[in-house]
């Protein structure tokens, strides 16, 4: 009488063995798709979400305001800025916007104030002082964040120094006729930086397929 090994091997049940291991195949396939699936849709939707925020974040970041105009007539340069009251001053400058002039900033308890404005040649500490208040910066008060600069040589016409949301300055010439809002003491913001998204599609296993079987949540 044939044993049990030998029931195993005629070719009924042999073919019932294939089919069952080509049945489990093809269920952890389409169970690990499953899950695939479930993880792709939650990435979109942390992706979009991240995407609004971004957007919302990058929208701030680059919009630009003016906050200094330089006028520029052929070896003299004025600056023009914004008062607290609104009402705007002119200050001349002996510098001469041929060379390197450069236009000093501060930024101050989170927002950015014009300091001073030099050329190449003088030192700042000599330069022509925009705000008397900020002569002295006593750099170990914690609202006293940093300085920037903005600098170039100058054409004739207006030009107008702005700032960005994260504080970069930037300058741009305009037209005599281009109505520009100078902004007192514009304020500057830090931003987070954009996390990238996991490739956690790329490490589904064995546990993961158990974990759909048996209706568990996959870990993010």
């Amino acid at each position: 009488m044939p044993g049990p090994s030998a029931a195993l091997l005629r070719p009924t049940n042999f073919a019932a063995v294939i089919l069952l291991i080509a049945a489990g195949l093809l269920g952890y396939r389409v169970a690990r798709d499953s899950v695939t699936t479930g993880i792709y849709k939650a990435r979109l939707a942390e992706l979009q979400q991240d995407f609004a925020e971004l957007t919302a974040q990058y929208n701030q970041a680059v919009t630009r305001a003016a906050v200094t105009e330089l006028l520029v007539s052929g070896e003299r340069i004025d600056v023009v800025v914004q008062s607290d009251n609104g009402v705007l001053k002119r200050i001349e400058t002996p510098y001469n916007p041929a060379g390197e002039v450069f236009i000093d900033y501060a930024v101050l308890d989170g927002k950015l104030w014009i300091r001073r404005v030099f050329d190449e040649n003088t030192p700042p500490n000599q330069g022509t002082l925009i705000d008397p208040q900020l002569a002295e910066i006593d750099w170990d008060d914690a609202r006293a964040q940093h300085g920037k600069i903005a600098y170039r040589s100058f054409t004739d016409g207006r030009w107008v120094v702005s700032v960005s949301g994260d504080g970069s300055v930037g300058v741009r010439k305009v037209s005599d006729d281009t109505s520009v809002n100078l902004v007192d003491k514009p304020a500057v913001r830090d931003f987070d930086p954009v996390a990238e998204a996991d490739a956690d599609a790329q490490k589904i296993g064995m546990g993961d397929v158990l974990g759909h079987f048996l209706g568990g949540e996959q870990d993010d």
